[in-house]
């Protein structure tokens, strides 16, 4: 028997999924929960006094090393594998998850004197405070004509590589300075696990406007931005990334003592959650989007020609799949805006319900928003509670919810936002079709599929395509478990492609979620809808939604409210 290990680093913890090379079947899982999870308030540091501002999401790296001590040990453990039948192992993590380091390696958060500052340590997929960064990323790529921007949508979203970069620059400019290396959180932890520092072509395409044909934009472009940033690719980064699937290194002796796994076991180069997700539902060819559905959703769809398509957040040849362009799109909250929901918003008529019924409150919401028809809560809302991502790519867009009543109530609440979500999920769809990358069904993956049936139901009536699910519980881990197989070669007990080790370790659920007709003729009167209040506040229209948050911002920070003007010819 051969085994592979996929380690999964999601938002608030990291996965070890021990995989059957032959088969794809998981033979065991452990899970260890980041000790200080999403920094969001304050840093865990003593003595250091203050809240970070708006919009900051940070993790500590030692999470992650933790992940490696706690949860590969674990699986070993729990599975009695023996650690030589480890064929190799791969990680996935969160993008663009970035950290500045010294030459060697080490985060600058663990640096005593760096350590006080929030600048110094990892910034999450979601930290959204680098807005004004990546508007002036766009602004200098349109007036200056940069090609590589239409491959993002003509747009870079604050949660890209270079919109944190330059926020360093701009707001901690001694953190830039003794940064010899800025990187993502994935290419770290190889370099964690093989002692040499690699980069993947993944993430440098998706997140940091690289290409295999033109590579990074010219120094030039960064002088344009700052001059500080003009050598930044050659200082601080490398012009070299490596294609997915290749072997990274072995394991050192260090990584070998923290894992259980024997010295020299093949580590992949790094991949990102959501692509790993696509070969690992055994999808490898044009027509069917792939969604990662948690507390975000990743869209990911491959073609065989290159497209320029609204908001999409890259497209990038041998992105996701060799010979493919791969493209990747998104909404920054769904499982995030039920939570919120739930954790703000329920009476506690219901919790107490919940408690005697003895279901958590997500089922017992589902159930109850379950027995209303489409369209009989007379609600209809904006999923924009985190920003939006795609097709939009503005973080400083909000929630909305329109047609509430002194009568409605919470299920009807719950059930508009999860219609909201697939709205946003048919936006996207249909702008992907609108380009010419075809969009003719969808395979779903992530924990909601599993947990709420009622989503993927709505899910396959407002898109009016029809949803399978992976059967793997742990499916982007399950994915880079096949890409360590591939990085291993069948030599040594994996496979030479990914494609061989779709055909024999992924698999999907048996049935599928079909629209039904009566439904999607209502969805498409709301779709309708809800398409004209996203162009109307997403589009400058209306942009009261910044007005808010603008004044939010003055009020939180103590300046003073302007006086408003008045029409003298009013009185």
């Amino acid at each position: 028997m051969r085994y592979a290990i996929g380690v999964d680093f999601g938002t608030e913890s990291g996965r070890a999924v021990m995989v059957d090379v032959a088969d794809g079947r998981e033979v065991g899982t452990a899970v260890y929960r980041y000790e200080h999870g999403v920094i969001e308030e304050t840093l865990p540091v003593p003595g250091r006094a203050g809240r970070l501002d708006p919009d900051w999401a940070l993790q500590d790296p030692e999470d992650y090393l933790r992940t490696f001590q706690v949860a590969v040990p674990a699986v070993l453990r729990e599975t009695g594998v023996d650690p030589t039948d480890v064929v190799g192992l791969g990680i996935d993590f969160t993008a663009c998850t970035m950290l500045p380091t010294l030459a060697d390696g080490t985060p600058l958060c663990l640096v005593p004197e760096f350590r006080p500052d929030p600048h110094a340590w990892v910034k999450l997929w979601k930290h959204h405070a680098a807005q004004p960064e990546a508007d002036r990323i766009n602004l200098v790529a349109r007036s200056r004509n940069e090609r590589w921007l239409g491959r993002y949508g003509g747009k870079i979203s604050s949660e890209w590589f270079f919109a944190k970069t330059l926020q360093i620059l701009d707001e901690a400019p001694h953190i830039y300075a003794a940064a010899d290396r800025l990187i993502e959180a994935a290419d770290w932890v190889v370099w964690q696990l093989t002692g040499v520092e690699t980069r993947n072509a993944c993430t440098a395409g998706y997140k940091a406007m690289w290409s295999k044909r033109d590579g990074f934009p010219p120094d030039a472009y960064f002088a344009a931005l700052d001059s500080r940033l003009e050598h930044v690719v050659d200082e601080k980064l490398s012009r070299s990334p490596r294609p997915i699937g290749e072997l990274a290194g072995g394991l050192t002796d260090r990584a070998a003592g923290w894992t259980g796994l024997a010295a020299g076991t093949p580590v992949a180069i790094a991949n990102v959650d959501a692509h790993v997700s696509v070969p690992a539902v055994g999808v490898t060819e044009p027509g069917t989007l792939v969604a990662i559905m948690g507390t975000s959703i990743c869209h990911m769809v491959l073609g065989s020609e290159l497209r320029s398509v609204e908001g999409m957040c890259g497209v990038v040849e041998d992105g996701i799949l060799p010979g493919t362009y791969g493209y990747e799109a998104g909404q920054s909250a769904v499982g995030d805006i039920f939570a919120w929901f739930v954790d703000n918003c329920v009476p506690g008529a219901l919790r107490d319900e919940a408690v005697t019924r003895g279901v958590d409150l997500h089922t017992l919401l589902e159930t109850e928003a379950g027995r209303l028809r489409p369209g009989e809560s007379g609600l209809l809302a904006l999923d924009w509670w985190n920003g939006n991502r795609s097709v939009l790519v503005d973080v400083d867009l909000s929630g909305l919810l329109v047609g509430a009543t002194l009568a409605t109530r919470a299920p009807e609440i719950y059930r508009a936002l999860i219609e909201a979500t697939a709205f946003g999920t048919r936006v996207i769809c249909d702008t992907f079709d609108q380009s010419g990358v075809a969009v003719r069904d969808i395979v779903a993956c992530g924990g909601l599929p599993e947990r709420n049936r009622l989503l993927m139901q709505i899910y396959a009536d407002v898109t009016g395509r029809r949803i399978r699910v992976s059967a793997s519980s742990q499916t982007p881990a399950l994915g880079s478990a096949m890409w360590a197989a591939v990085a291993a070669g069948a030599r040594h007990g994996g496979y030479d492609t990914i494609e061989d080790a779709a055909a024999r370790m992924a698999h999907l659920r048996d049935g599928a979620y079909e629209p039904e007709a009566e439904h999607h003729a209502t969805y498409d009167r709301l779709y309708r809808e809800y398409v004209r209040l996203h162009d109307y506040f997403g589009r400058g229209e209306n942009d009261v939604m910044k007005t808010l948050r603008r004044v939010r911002d003055d009020a939180t920070s103590g300046v003073a409210p302007q006086p408003v003007a008045t029409d003298p010819s009013r009185g």
